[in-house]
């Protein structure tokens, strides 16, 4: 697996009328760019599925791409989410395949996949066993998330449609 990219939510172009990232008006461009990428045929709550397990890969692939805890008007904390955000798009089998063999032969993109056999699965050794017995190009993917610079992961995921 490919480490963390070079680059990181905390390189962000900052333009807007006020300097501070804590000031919701503040504009922000991310030099890189998240990407859930699924099947086109999956039902509702395999898409469902996929997208919050692949979100969690990616969640956790550098420091710094969760913000603060979040807190209400009554002082309830809650957890922190990602920095920025993430596109759901819809792709065929044919350009899953293409966007993994394509992010995975970059040193500056990270990529979760989750394949049709983990919808069999119960836990997380079980799922890592069904993706490693199976080669790379092999795997029959329903869902990919990459995260990685803006134009690469544009050129990357050409072809694919948001997800509606």
């Amino acid at each position: 697996m490919n480490e963390s990219p070079a680059t990181s939510p905390a390189d962000t172009l900052v333009r807007g009328p006020k300097s501070g990232l804590d000031d919701p008006d503040t504009i922000v461009r991310f030099d890189t760019k998240i990407v859930v990428l699924l099947d086109e045929g999956l039902a509702a709550w395999q898409e469902l599925n996929v997208t919050a397990f692949l979100v969690s890969g990616i969640t956790v692939s550098a420091p710094g791409l969760t913000g603060e805890p979040y807190r209400d008007g009554d002082g309830i904390h809650y957890l922190p989410m990602l920095r920025q955000p993430v596109l759901i798009m819809s792709a065929s089998a044919d350009l899953l395949r293409a966007v993994r063999a394509k992010s995975s032969s970059r040193d500056d993109t990270v990529a979760a996949v989750y394949t049709r056999e983990l919808f069999a699965t119960g836990h997380d050794a079980a799922n890592r066993a069904a993706v490693a017995a199976v080669g790379s190009d092999d795997l029959d993917l329903v869902g990919i998330a990459i995260r990685g610079p803006r134009n690469a992961v544009d050129r990357m995921t050409k072809g694919a449609r948001l997800h509606d």
